[in-house]
């Protein structure tokens, strides 16, 4: 019967899983006593335990390892590596390699990576391995786009890795797994469609016992990652891409007259995630990147014979404190047993009250009485057991030894004085654990590289994205755009200029820096400058907005721009010479300004006065005017006689230079001479003799 594809991937996982549960069963154990011997504290071991509690003996316990954890995940934290992306050839530039260091920034912080980060270098320290993983989700619950998630892996014990990885940061992957289990109620609310009749009796002898215990059902992410070959495409703008990338952006590519110039077969890899049970292979999807999107970060490793072993910080140091504790007990249990010290006396010595004698170690009786010349004797102990005592601080001093972390990396006083020589000495601990911190970078520099490489694949269609800055604040300003925010993969004019942020195009390296988070470098920025400050005055008034701006009270930003502003051109990076030129020039603008207003002022003033003279002219002529036409009315005159001065007033009010010339109906007298009157006619007023 042919087997079919489904059931044969089904045997190839489970086949897989149990590789990888045997390579990893060594380190898984030893990871779970170490973790349950610091964090829960079962120090003591079983048999040991049981039988002092039946003698009624104490067992104490004086769990000293997790101060030493705390230490190595606390430097961590104040010392965060940080990812760094550059451009490495012709189709990136530092402008899109910015963006995309804001982005992988927004990513951290609407993740939550630092949770992720924390909870995987502390699984390291504690137990020899922790994880971390990179997911897709949706923007928001109402949005088609997708956005990367930096997610954490709570329980390190529900992954298993490839057995055949050599890889310091296990980006050589091509197996993986990670499991969860459900009890039947919440895997039938969660995949309503998996076959159930796969869980009875019969179906789990079919598969292995490991995929059910206790009426659980696990559910298992099998990863699975094999090379193919792609057809890699060389454009006319000097960039490449797949076949694939190319023609899911074709239409934005023959907008920008961009074409194929070049193909050919190139290596990649094909990633592909299977969600599973024991019995069934019940979804399977195509991942977008070329890794394995898990990260393992690694405690101390050893490799014998090809075989890796990951180790934890205190893996030996337990022995150590197993005999403090047990030193510490001893010491404890004889200093309680001196209350209990026994009376000695001859025979017959306690004859007299039986009763209060047997009691009197543990009773105070205001009298004992007894028999014979000789009064019993307590068997006091010597004292504090100054041996087991001893023997508990040899321990302490082991466990210091053991992990290079002294008293001076834990806080203690020691002889030194001067601030120097206390952060050597502290030194001294950060570099023997160091390598923790440094396999922290590894796989920050391995998730760094699955982000660039899922980027161009997630943010390949014109959206807007935010980026921020180191202090996490939003960094780039577009215009247009709020603040932090950019559009990608669409044109975007700035200053004029047409840029765009392509994610889809070049190649970009991932680096990791470490180092104190920025708020810690700013503070002591803030106390470095102040120090120069106190040994040198007169920089004040030259750095006090840096000063201002890297202090962390309300305020601060607007202070620091107060001050900026009162900086010197030189300080501003400006060129004193081209800034006194631009003064001058700004002052002579202004005084060309007032005075262009005050000849303004002046030519409004004459105009005014020029018409009222006009004004007042022309009054002074219609006057005359009428007064003349009057008197001709009253005067004897000839037609003719009229006629020729009423023209001649006429011409001279019309040659007159300070008025224009006057409104013809006003110059018409009020009434006509006798025997006539006038008419207006073209170029000159006419005598019109009356019709008889």
């Amino acid at each position: 019967m042919a087997i079919s594809k489904e059931q044969k991937l089904l045997e190839e996982a489970l086949e897989a899983f149990q590789q990888c549960s045997d390579a990893e069963a060594d380190n898984r154990e030893a990871a779970l006593d170490d973790i349950e011997f610091a964090r829960i504290g079962k120090q003591w071991p079983e048999a040991v335990e049981r039988e002092r509690q039946r003698e009624g003996r104490p067992c104490l316990t004086f769990n000293r390892l997790p101060s030493f954890i705390r230490q190595v995940v606390n430097d961590s934290r104040l010392n965060r590596p940080a990812i760094k992306v550059h451009p490495v050839d012709s189709g990136s530039d530092v402008q899109t390699a910015q963006i995309l260091n804001g982005l992988i920034r927004n990513i951290e912080v609407t993740s939550n990576a630092d949770v992720a980060y924390d909870t995987a270098i502390e699984n390291a320290v504690s137990g020899g391995f922790g994880y971390i993983r990179v997911n897709l989700d949706y923007a928001c619950d109402d949005s088609f786009d997708l956005d990367l998630r930096i997610e954490r892996v709570s329980n390190p014990f529900t992954v298993y890795g490839d057995p055949a990885s050599t890889e310091a940061d296990s980006s050589d992957w091509n197996v993986a797994f990670i499991t969860d289990l459900m009890d039947d109620e919440q895997f039938e609310a969660q995949y309503p469609d998996a076959d159930k009749a796969n869980f009875d009796a019969d179906g789990r002898d079919q598969a292995d016992v490991s995929w059910f215990a206790d009426e659980m059902i696990r559910v298992a992410e099998y990863w699975t990652r094999q090379e193919i070959e792609k057809d890699l495409l060389k454009l006319s703008n000097g960039s490449v891409m797949y076949g694939e990338q190319y023609q899911a952006q074709i239409a934005m590519m023959k907008a920008l007259g961009v074409s194929v110039v070049g193909t050919r077969k190139a290596k990649s890899y094909k990633v592909m995630q299977h969600l599973m049970t024991g019995c069934e292979i019940l979804k399977s999807t195509e991942w977008a990147g070329r890794y394995i999107p898990l990260i393992p970060v690694y405690g101390d490793e050893v490799n014998v014979e090809g075989k890796r072993y990951f180790r934890s910080l205190i893996r030996d140091a337990k022995d150590a404190q197993r005999a403090y504790n047990y030193w510490r007990t001893s010491a404890t249990e004889k200093v309680a047993l001196d209350t209990k010290a026994p009376w000695i006396g001859p025979r017959g010595a306690f004859a007299t009250d039986k009763v209060k004698w047997a009691s009197a170690n543990a009773k105070n009786h205001a009298f004992l009485e007894y028999d014979g010349q000789i009064p019993p004797q307590r068997a006091f102990s010597s004292g504090v057991p100054a041996g087991d005592i001893q023997m508990a601080m040899q321990s302490q001093d082991d466990m210091k030894a053991i992990m290079g972390i002294y008293d001076a990396s834990l806080g203690a006083r020691g002889n030194e004085t001067s601030g120097k020589a206390i952060l050597a000495r502290q030194r001294e601990g950060d570099v023997s654990t160091f390598h923790f911190i440094d396999n922290l970078s590894r796989a920050l520099r391995h998730t760094g590289r699955i982000l660039v490489d899922l980027i161009p694949k997630v943010y390949n269609e014109p959206r807007i994205v935010r980026v921020l800055g180191e202090d996490g604040r939003p960094a780039a300003t577009v215009p247009g755009q709020p603040s932090g925010m950019v559009p990608v993969n669409q044109p975007v004019h700035i200053e004029g200029v047409e840029h765009i942020f392509d994610l889809t195009t070049g190649k970009y390296d991932v680096t990791v820096e470490s180092g104190p988070s920025f708020g810690t470098r700013r503070e002591e920025s803030a106390q470095q400058m102040m120090e120069m400050v106190r040994s040198f005055p007169q920089a004040a008034p030259l750095i006090g907005d840096l000063i201002a701006k890297n202090l962390d009270w309300p305020g601060a930003d607007e202070i620091a721009q107060r001050l900026t502003a009162m900086l010197p051109p030189a300080a501003q990076g400006k060129n004193p010479q081209v800034e006194q030129m631009n003064q001058q020039l700004m002052q002579m603008q202004t005084v060309i300004q007032q005075g262009g207003q005050k000849i303004q002022d002046m030519e409004q003033q004459l105009a005014d006065e020029k018409e009222a003279n006009a004004l007042k002219s022309r009054e002074l002529d219609i006057k005359a005017y009428d007064a003349e036409t009057k008197r001709l009315s009253t005067t004897a005159l000839t037609p003719e006689q009229v006629q020729a001065i009423a023209i001649q007033t006429v011409q001279q009010l019309l040659a007159s230079p300070d008025i224009s010339p006057p409104d013809r109906t006003q110059l018409q007298p009020q009434q006509p001479p006798q025997g006539g009157f006038f008419t207006p006619s073209e170029g000159q007023d006419q005598w019109q003799q009356p019709s008889i």
